[in-house]
């Protein structure tokens, strides 16, 4: 009789994990962008958590594949993958890609060091500055456009860590960032006497919306994107989307202590 309910047991262990894993999956590229999107934070950081929960809702599973950001977009846009995140609108990018509803509100603003003041209410308060910035971002229409016109210089390196290294060297007088993203990078990759370096100004340079993309590549896309706009709408109803980010606030994404 044991035997019997062992290997009742048993089967019953392996049939629950078979419809666990029966759920069709999804393949997502993402950038690293702590705290919202990052390996090394809880649940892939709270973007990551939330675009899990809402596809979970809708019966998916979710692996993240996290790549630089000029081959996050491309391999997306190219079908490897089922989306990308996350990424603010430009016309551009509605050639390969069907939009979200907005998943991020984002504030960039100016980093700069303390001993360097710094004002400005326009951006031709800017001319002739050298400027640090990402691969593949886009600061808004109106900053891209003048970027655009060479009255400022932007050099463009691969990580927030590059851009911070370079502006308490003084390679670069300003990084434009977005607030939460600069000072987790400060916090988590620098000393405290290089962060009592570094401010920003209060200005923002932009208010900005990001979004999870789909490619329009896969005939599956817009039914995908329609059930995941209908399953974000209803955590934004229920203040379960709140939720995400007073525990971002709360430190509950941060990282796990290093080990020796």
């Amino acid at each position: 009789m044991n035997w019997i309910r062992l290997t009742s047991l048993i089967c019953l262990l392996f049939t629950g994990s078979a419809v666990a894993d029966s759920r069709p999956q999804l393949q997502i590229s993402v950038g690293d962008w702590p705290p919202y999107l990052s390996s090394e934070l809880k649940h892939d950081g709270v973007i990551a958590h939330l675009i899990s929960d809402v596809f979970a809702d809708e019966g998916y599973r979710v692996s993240f594949r996290f790549l630089p950001w000029p081959r996050a977009y491309a391999d997306a846009a190219a079908g490897k993958f089922d989306a990308s995140a996350v990424w603010m609108h430009k016309r551009e990018r509605e050639v390969d890609f069907l939009f979200s509803a907005p998943l991020l509100d984002e504030q960039f603003v100016f980093f700069h060091l303390k001993s360097l003041p710094f004002d400005w209410q326009q951006f031709s308060d800017l001319s002739g500055m050298t400027l640090g910035g990402g691969l593949e971002y886009s600061y808004g229409p109106a900053f891209d456009d003048f970027l655009a016109s060479g009255k400022v210089h932007m050099e463009r390196v691969a990580s927030d860590r590059q851009n911070f290294e370079k502006l308490l060297k003084e390679r670069i007088v300003l990084y434009p960032q977005e607030f939460n993203v600069g000072y987790a990078a400060l916090h988590s990759q620098f000393s405290v006497a290089e962060i009592a370096k570094v401010t920003h100004h209060p200005k923002p340079l932009l208010n900005n919306l990001s979004y999870l993309m789909l490619p329009k590549s896969l005939a599956g896309s817009p039914e995908l994107l329609e059930r995941f706009n209908r399953r974000l709408q209803s955590y934004r109803d229920s203040g379960r989307y709140q939720r995400y980010f007073d525990n971002l606030h709360r430190g509950y994404y941060q990282q796990a202590p290093r080990t020796p």
